[in-house]
């Protein structure tokens, strides 16, 4: 019997509770492959970082939906003294202006959302480097050893990868390299039917015989120059060599007796902190944590910060105002003043001056501990697959805006607003807890929905993950998860939000990873959770 016609029905099924895994070493990813391969390397002497390293580049082999070979990634680490940020996320190539789209696509008012024109330079594997240079504890080749192993030897596609496969299928299959790649016999592999990707090992290969040098400026890069440049773009092997990520300090607010650390601009991790600045002037502990205030306060505080941060937030050379404008206590108080308990609102951006992923995160028994998140957009990403290289290319350049007057406006080798956000939380300058939900716009919005979970209603961090969520679009729309309560539901419709209720929770209402430490990690060790929205694990030991 093959795999295709395995006789299950994988939509039936009844609700299931995760609970939380407890050890001393933990990875939690959205694929348990993923995890296995950090519990492997933390058995074989590594650290978290290399645990993470490991993770993350099986993640780019067995949830290629999400991420890929030619993703971004940003990063958060606790190295036992203090917290560490890394931004590796890619550059505009050198040739792009907003003169160039303008000539190719007359008044779009973006890049294109697919083909190699919407490809910035790939930081994911540079960051892998980066941390495995600075933190890392075993050679970086044998980081890279089980993910070579399982795109040779092939793995069995889960049920909510293939979902999300199958409808990216009729929106892709014509992109240069694609069905070559991801459409075997083609069509998109069935559940339970194996996967292999052969020139996607080839590459970690190369990865791992020249620490990522094969990508940046050498073999694999001179392949990608040409299959660009043979569909028309402009992308080169100079702008892969030119790519270096950037160690940056993480950006704190307090909030119910923790500090929140995100990355700084050019991503989007301060709307979180925006958000939880303004709720911090309401009462939410006293509040039915499920009910029709709490969530309506919550959505109102979201939109206040969104508002802002699609206004103000870029690459940071570029922005109007300040990280600390934007997060003074005074502005954030004076925001807070404009939300309506009765009432939902379309809000605009405010005046701060004054006069779409995979997550997964790692800790040791050493007390590291890692956030990390890498994503290729959009689910695949451009669709563009350089062909011999299993090359899957990110499309952040479609984040990109060629309005002159944007502080997001396209430029040679400038970063675009990024969506990724790993999440750190401390209490006392001691961490407390690494974490991430994925999801594109949602990032933020799950920092905020899991956040007040935790803090202001002590639920553990699996029941935070599996809890019902809301995610905001814009002006009064927004979906709702259909296990939300329908009393619930109902109370938000009438304080005039528009509701749609959606049962596709991956797509959209994200998925998080969560790693909480519980004392001394090498006694009392970590609690771990992972989403129920994806086919993830937490594994410990």
């Amino acid at each position: 019997m093959t795999a295709s016609a395995t006789p299950f029905d994988w939509r039936a099924g009844y609700p299931s509770r995760r609970l939380p895994v407890f050890g001393r070493n933990v990875v939690s990813t959205s694929h348990p492959l993923g995890a296995q391969a950090g519990l492997r390397v933390l058995m074989q002497g590594g650290n978290a970082v290399d645990a993470a390293i490991a993770s993350a580049a099986v993640m780019t082999v067995v949830e290629p939906v999400s991420n890929g070979l030619g993703s971004d990634a940003f990063c958060i680490v606790w190295d036992g003294q203090r917290l560490h940020g890394l931004n590796a996320s890619g550059r505009a190539p050198a040739a792009w202006s907003p003169d160039y789209f303008r000539r190719k696509y007359g008044d779009a008012a973006t890049p294109p959302q697919r083909g190699w024109d919407s490809v910035t330079v790939p930081g994911a594997v540079a960051g892998w480097v980066a941390l495995s240079e600075r933190f890392g504890k075993l050679p970086f080749a044998d980081l890279m050893a089980p993910a070579i192993e399982i795109a040779e030897r092939g793995y069995a596609v889960p049920v909510v990868v293939q979902q999300k496969w199958a409808a990216a299928e009729p929106l892709l299959k014509g992109q240069p390299g694609f069905a070559g790649a991801f459409l075997p016999k083609g069509r998109a592999p069935g559940i339970g039917e194996r996967f292999r990707f052969p020139d996607a090992a080839r590459t970690l290969d190369l990865i791992a015989r020249t620490k990522g040098q094969a990508l940046y400026g050498g073999e694999v890069a001179e392949a990608a120059e040409r299959h660009a440049r043979e569909h028309g773009a402009v992308i080169t092997a100079a702008d892969f060599a030119g790519f270096r990520p950037e160690w940056v300090d993480p950006v704190g607010l307090d909030y119910a007796g923790h500090t929140l650390h995100e990355i700084p601009p050019n991503g989007q991790g301060i709307a979180a902190q925006i958000a939880l600045g303004i709720l911090a002037h309401f009462d939410l502990g006293s509040l039915p944590v499920d009910g029709v205030e709490s969530q309506h306060l919550q959505i109102e505080a979201m939109k206040l910060a969104f508002a802002d941060v699609y206004r103000f937030v870029s690459e940071p050379a570029s922005m109007t105002v300040t990280v600390e404008q934007l997060l003074d206590p005074a502005y954030l108080a004076d925001r807070a003043t404009l939300i309506d308990r009765q009432k939902a609102q379309d809000f605009g951006a405010g005046n701060p001056v004054k006069g779409g992923t995979i997550y997964l995160t790692a800790a040791d028994e050493q007390g590291m501990m890692v956030s990390f998140i890498q994503s290729n957009f959009m689910g695949f990403g451009s669709g563009v697959v350089v062909p011999g290289y299993g090359l899957s290319m990110q499309n952040r350049g479609h984040a990109f805006s060629l309005d002159a007057a944007s502080p997001n406006v396209v430029a040679p080798g400038k970063r675009p607003f990024h969506t990724i956000i790993p999440g750190f939380l401390s209490r006392d300058g001691a961490p407390v807890m690494s974490f991430g939900v994925m999801g594109a716009s949602l990032q933020p919005q799950g920092h905020v929905q899991t956040l007040v979970r935790l803090l202001n209603h002590r639920q553990n961090p699996q029941a935070a993950c599996d809890a019902p969520r809301w995610r905001y679009n814009h002006g009064l729309e927004l979906n709702v998860e259909a296990t939300m309560r329908p009393d619930t539901v109902a109370g938000l419709s009438a304080l005039g939000h528009r509701l749609a209720v959606i049962n596709d929770s991956y797509q959209d209402f994200g998925a998080g990873q969560f790693i909480w430490r519980l004392g001394d990690p090498a006694a009392e060790g970590y609690l771990a959770a992972s989403d129920s929205r994806r086919d993830g694990l937490a594994a410990a030991y």
